[in-house]
């Protein structure tokens, strides 16, 4: 039987599929949207008991007394996974795209982006109803640098609490306590939870740059495993994957990490072309540096546009920009 593993990325196994991901509510709805999907679209795993869904308790998910860049940075949602899988252990691995790491382990491809959810990001808040609305010295919840230094770059004059880690339920909690006046949370995991009704209001692109990869949710197997790949490509959309793809070159030729305040993301425009807008900022966010390109949506195309974005920001930004 397939067997499904539950933490921020989740795996299907042999016999049938077993399926991983990170121990998470969301991690564990994104596990059963792969099931899902898997058993409509081969009848062969709609049989009882042919996909089973495991739990893998991360780093990321043990440690939240500290910044995830002082612990390892986004790897650490994807790395006991990452071990069951090529162990054997799981067939597949369920992850949330913007938690995987530019470089993929050896022994495993990563053959499928299912259709990408909303990529905006939610303000939510009790006492106002949007960023400008909230009083001077208001305190914002994130563990995200990008959106730290998109916020204050915009609002100087609110304060932002970095290590507001957590899975939504407890974020939610939290500021439900009073221990922040506000958080922003990807309203592509309030829909999967069926949680959009705690939305204050959805921040545009323009004043909200998502990360790379935000909405998407990759399914990986290992290299030589035909069977699972030929299931995954069933579940593709070309679509997001080449968008993906393009914020990924964008990221890896910044050679991001969570200490870098990074955003981009590329989409269709009405012409069928692709547009990619890209972001790098202070962590204090005092500078922000913003480009774009257009061009085929193409998958040589917009690797290209990718990576040449990336270059350009880096030249932008100069040594010791990220240190600020």
């Amino acid at each position: 039987m397939f067997e499904l593993l539950a933490t921020n990325a989740t795996t299907i196994s042999a016999q049938f599929d077993v399926i991983g991901f990170k121990e998470s509510p969301l991690a564990l709805a994104q596990a059963h949207e792969t099931r899902e999907k898997l058993m409509a679209a081969h009848s062969e795993l709609a049989e009882e008991g042919a996909i089973e869904i495991v739990i893998i308790k991360t780093t990321g998910d043990k440690i939240l007394s500290q910044p995830l860049a002082d612990i390892g940075g986004k790897g650490l949602f994807t790395k006991e996974i990452d071990e069951a899988l090529i162990n054997g252990d799981i067939d597949i691995a369920v992850h949330s795209m913007k938690d995987v790491p530019t470089y993929l382990p050896e022994q495993t491809i990563l053959p499928c982006n299912m259709e990408r959810e909303d990529v905006r990001d939610a303000f939510i808040s009790l006492n106002a109803s949007s960023l400008a609305d909230l009083a001077a010295g208001s305190i914002i919840g994130t563990a995200s640098l990008r959106r730290k230094s998109q916020i204050l770059h915009r609002y100087p004059s609110l304060k932002v609490v970095e290590n507001f880690r957590g899975n939504v339920q407890t974020r939610l909690r939290k500021l439900n306590e009073g221990v922040v006046h506000a958080t922003l949370l990807a309203l592509a995991g309030l829909r999967r939870l069926n949680m959009t009704d705690n939305v204050t209001a959805t921040l545009s692109i323009d004043d909200m740059l998502p990360a790379v990869a935000q909405g998407a949710i990759g399914i990986a197997c290992r290299t030589n495993d035909d069977k699972m790949a030929e299931y995954l490509a069933s579940l593709n959309h070309e679509e997001t994957r080449l968008a993906v793809t393009c914020e990924r070159a964008f990221l890896e030729t910044l050679d991001g990490s969570c200490r870098t305040p990074i955003a981009g993301y590329a989409s269709r425009d009405e012409n069928g072309d692709c547009l990619f807008k890209g972001l790098v900022a202070s962590p204090d966010g005092t500078r922000v540096l913003e480009t774009s390109r257009k061009g085929r949506y193409a998958l040589d195309d917009m690797i290209l546009m990718g990576k040449d974005a990336g270059k350009e920001l880096l030249s932008r930004a100069g040594p010791g920009f990220f240190n600020s």
